[in-house]
């Protein structure tokens, strides 16, 4: 699975989200209003975003567009391989990419750009086959666009395909979570039932060597706590198992035989 998009410090500065030292020095005093308040006329963080698009013209009228609606452009590619490049780079919150350009086309880049689970893809395109339209869905482009670019069709597609990139990731951190409870929950199943073997194994030894001793107490003269020693310390000293000691003295002096299996 691919690893979802993580906001790193240089990223943070891009987003204008790094504290200043008075807003350090409030927030480790627990003067948590006083930070809110020094954020309360600052204006919302632009939403960022890299064009991939060959022609010039075309790129720089789309750049226009999208700033002009809100947007900042933080990377121009004119080409896959430089898409894919500054996608790695600034990890913008959507892509735009043109389906035909040189070097890589636009489909293999959002392949590449969706498989790393970086940023959502608007494929941009001038025509509207069925078969390219799945080509670019089927790479993992969250929405797609047919020329001439007008705001009415682009910033629409450009909206859901930040809401479905954002669900995208909230269903995989919902199955991660789910993943590493059921992990933790078998841990502990695993753990449980060595324990409860172990308690077992150590209830039929118990039984075992109360049943020797009372056979060494019986045929052998030993007092109760004799008998006990007997065992114990022929166990340490012989390095026999306490259950493998008692087995055997209940096969010498005792009238019914092991059970199979029980010579073990």
């Amino acid at each position: 699975m691919a690893a979802r998009k993580k906001t790193t410090e240089s990223e943070d500065e891009m987003n204008g989200v790094v504290l200043t030292d008075e807003e350090i020095k409030a927030a480790a005093e627990g003067d948590i209003e006083a930070v809110a308040k020094s954020r309360e006329n600052e204006a919302p963080r632009k939403r960022t975003v890299v064009v991939a698009e060959d022609e010039s013209v075309n790129r720089m009228d789309l750049v226009a567009m999208l700033e002009d609606n809100g947007y900042e452009v933080v990377g121009e590619a004119a080409n896959g391989e430089e898409a894919v490049e500054l996608t790695r780079k600034y990890r913008p919150d959507v892509v735009c990419m043109d389906v035909k350009m040189p070097r890589m086309d636009g489909i293999a880049a959002a392949g590449i750009i969706c498989d790393e689970n970086i940023a959502p893809v608007v494929m941009l395109t001038a025509f509207s086959q069925s078969d390219l339209v799945k080509k670019a869905t089927g790479a993992g482009a969250m929405a797609y666009v047919t020329k001439p670019y007008e705001e009415s069709k682009l910033m629409p597609a450009l909206e859901v395909a930040m809401g479905r990139f954002a669900e995208i990731n909230d269903l995989l951190d919902n199955v991660e979570r789910s993943e590493n409870k059921l992990r933790e929950t078998e841990e502990q199943l695993r753990k449980a039932e060595e324990k409860l073997k172990k308690t077992e194994e150590m209830l039929e030894e118990r039984k075992l060597v109360d049943r020797a001793k009372g056979l060494l107490m019986d045929k052998a003269d030993f007092s109760e706590q004799g008998a006990f020693r007997w065992i114990q310390k022929t166990s340490m000293d012989q390095r026999i198992p306490k259950k493998r000691l008692a087995l055997a003295i209940i096969a010498k002096y005792g009238d019914a035989k092991p059970e199979p299996g029980d010579e073990r």
